[in-house]
């Protein structure tokens, strides 16, 4: 290997080979907002002083200038810094849960389609991801929706783009 050359990660090899996504979605119904925000439509003025406050740098904003959160930027830490830098009363850090999300993994998968890969659950803080091997090489990727807190560690982490986190939509009861 010549002198001036660079070793390439696992991370930066395997990222050459996402998914590309061809939808994105600025409805209201689908974006993330940050952690106990749950007043945030009806009670943020839009003035973005909480995207300056996120130390992980992953909040952005929608059309009508509200705080979205981007988790291939990164994870969320829960520290409340968005909390506490606004203003207004939309955040409830009381709450039991910062949000409701759910994590799907696609089909796109690398470990459920037999290639080595445990890039989500070596990130995930809660260690809520665990890869199960299967016959035939393949591997089963399961999360624990009790150990998951959401934080998007695992999002920004999958170089295969397999990954989803989405609010929790509501289910009648019956």
């Amino acid at each position: 290997m010549p002198a001036n050359a660079k070793q390439t990660s696992r991370r930066e090899f395997l990222a050459r080979f996402r998914a590309v996504s061809t939808t994105h979605s600025d409805q209201t119904d689908d974006v993330i907002r940050p952690p106990w925000a749950w007043h945030l439509d009806a009670r943020c003025t839009g003035c973005g002083d909480c995207a300056p406050a996120c130390p992980e740098g992953i909040i952005a904003f929608d059309g009508r200038n509200h705080p979205v959160i981007d988790f291939t930027k990164g994870e969320c830490t829960f520290c409340g810094a968005c909390s506490h830098a606004c203003a207004e009363d939309v955040f409830d850090a009381t709450a039991d849960t910062p949000w409701n999300l759910d994590i799907t993994v696609a089909k796109t998968c690398f470990a459920e389609n037999g290639i080595y890969c445990r890039s989500c659950g070596d990130v995930c803080p809660e260690s809520a991801i665990r890869i199960a091997p299967q016959l035939g090489g393949r591997a089963r990727v399961i999360v624990n929706e009790d150990a998951c807190t959401g934080c998007g560690a695992c999002l920004s982490a999958c170089p295969a783009d397999a990954i989803s986190i989405t609010p929790q939509k509501e289910h009648a009861h019956g």
